[in-house]
C-alpha cells in the first residue's frame, strides 16, 4: 500500500443543487479496513440516486463517503485484512455504499465480481447497481418465472434495459412503456413489447398483448398515478415492486382489486442493505447471470460516456431522460 498517492481526484458535491454544484476536489485516498479492497477505478456508473444526493434527498447511509457513485469497475490496488479472494491486480467491478465519482474507492471483497471476459470496464461499471436492483426486485421479490409476463416501466434506462435483457433469457414475455417512437424502436430491438405511455394507455395494451390476463411482475420506478394503473394491469396473483418514484411516493387506491386479484405489493432499495445480503446478491448474480454476460447473451447498453471531470453533464444528460441505457464516467 505504500506506493498509493495520499490524495486523488474526485467529485465533491459543493451544496445541495443542480448538476453545476458537482465539482472536481482533491481529497484523502481512503485506506482499505478489514475485508475491504481499494479499486484504482477506470469507470464509474452514474445512477437515479446520485442525481438525489447531489441534490441533498437522499444521504448517504452512516459510514459511507460522501463522494457520490455507487458501481465502478477497475483493478485492486490493495486489499484490507482478512481479504481473501482478491488480490492486487485483479481486475474487478463493484457495488460500493458510495465514492465512485473518485480515482480510488473501496468495496467490500464480497460485493465485488470479476470483469465478465469479452466486456470493456466501461461495460462492466453499467452492472452493478442496475443488475443487482433487477435480481433482488424482479427475480427474489417477484419472483419472475419462465412462461410469464413482465411490465418494466421506464424501459429504457438503464434498469429497464437489464430488466428486458434478464426476463427474456430466463423465459419471461416482456412488456416495457417509454415515452418516444426512438425509446420504443430501442425496446423492442431487445425482443420487448414496447408501449409508448405519450400514446396508448399501458393497461390497455398490457391487457391486449396478455389476451386479458394481465402482467404477473411489474417493475414500477415511476409512482403517483402509476400506482392504480399497475393493480388494473396486474394478473391475478400477480407481484407489483416498486423501486422508485418519479411521480410521487403518494397515491389515493382502492384495494378491493388487491384483494380479488390477491396480487402482492412490494418494494425495495438497495443502498441501505447488510454486507452479507448484498453478498448474497453477488454470489447469485455470479452463478445465474455471469454466464450470460460472458457468452454474450446479454449485454449492457451504454448511452454515452464522459470523463470524470464532466459528471455535471453526466448528471444533466441523465436529468433530461432522453438517453438509452446507461451513462458512464471514465477516468
Amino acid at each position: 500500500m505504500a506506493d498509493l498517492p495520499k490524495t486523488m481526484k474526485a467529485i465533491a458535491i459543493r451544496e445541495p443543487g443542480g448538476p453545476e454544484v458537482l465539482e472536481l476536489a482533491e481529497i484523502e485516498t481512503p485506506v482499505p479496513g478489514h475485508g475491504e479492497i481499494l479499486i484504482w477505478v477506470e469507470a464509474a456508473g452514474i445512477n437515479r440516486p446520485d442525481t438525489f444526493q447531489r441534490m441533498g434527498l437522499y444521504p448517504p447511509p452512516p459510514g459511507a463517503p460522501e463522494t457520490p457513485g455507487l458501481e465502478v469497475a477497475g483493478e485492486v490496488a490493495a486489499a484490507g485484512p482478512g481479504v481473501t479472494r482478491w488480490k492486487t491486480g485483479d481486475k474487478v467491478c463493484a457495488l460500493v455504499g458510495g465514492g465512485g465519482y473518485a480515482e480510488y474507492c473501496l468495496a467490500h471483497e464480497a460485493h465485488a465480481l470479476p470483469v465478465p471476459k469479452g466486456l470493456s470496464m466501461t461495460e462492466a461499471a453499467a452492472l452493478p447497481e442496475t443488475f443487482f436492483t433487477v435480481w433482488t426486485n424482479v427475480f427474489e421479490r417477484g419472483a419472475l418465472k419462465a412462461g410469464e409476463t413482465l411490465l418494466v416501466h421506464g424501459g429504457t434506462s438503464g434498469i429497464g434495459t437489464t430488466a428486458i435483457q434478464l426476463g427474456l433469457n430466463f423465459g419471461a414475455t416482456v412488456i416495457a412503456t417509454a415515452g418516444s417512437a426512438e425509446k420504443c424502436q430501442a425496446i423492442e430491438k431487445l425482443g420487448a413489447h414496447a408501449v409508448n405511455y405519450r400514446e396508448q394507455d399501458f393497461v390497455e395494451e398490457v391487457k391486449t398483448l396478455t389476451e386479458g390476463r394481465g402482467a404477473d411482475v411489474i417493475l414500477d420506478m415511476v409512482g403517483g398515478d402509476y400506482i392504480e394503473r399497475n393493480i388494473k394491469a396486474a394478473a391475478t396473483d400477480g407481484r407489483i415492486v416498486s423501486i422508485a418514484f418519479l411521480n410521487g411516493s403518494t397515491a389515493k387506491v382502492n384495494f378491493m382489486p388487491v384483494m380479488l386479484k390477491r396480487l402482492t405489493l412490494t418494494g425495495s432499495t438497495l443502498r441501505p442493505r447488510s454486507i452479507e445480503e448484498k453478498a448474497a446478491l453477488a454470489k447469485a448474480l455470479e452463478t445465474k447471470v455471469w454466464p450470460l454476460l460472458e457468452t454474450g447473451r446479454i449485454k449492457p447498453l451504454i448511452d454515452k460516456v464522459f470523463p470524470l471531470a464532466r459528471a455535471s453533464d453526466a448528471h444533466a444528460l441523465m436529468e433530461k431522460s432522453s438517453h438509452i441505457g446507461k451513462i458512464v464516467l471514465t477516468l
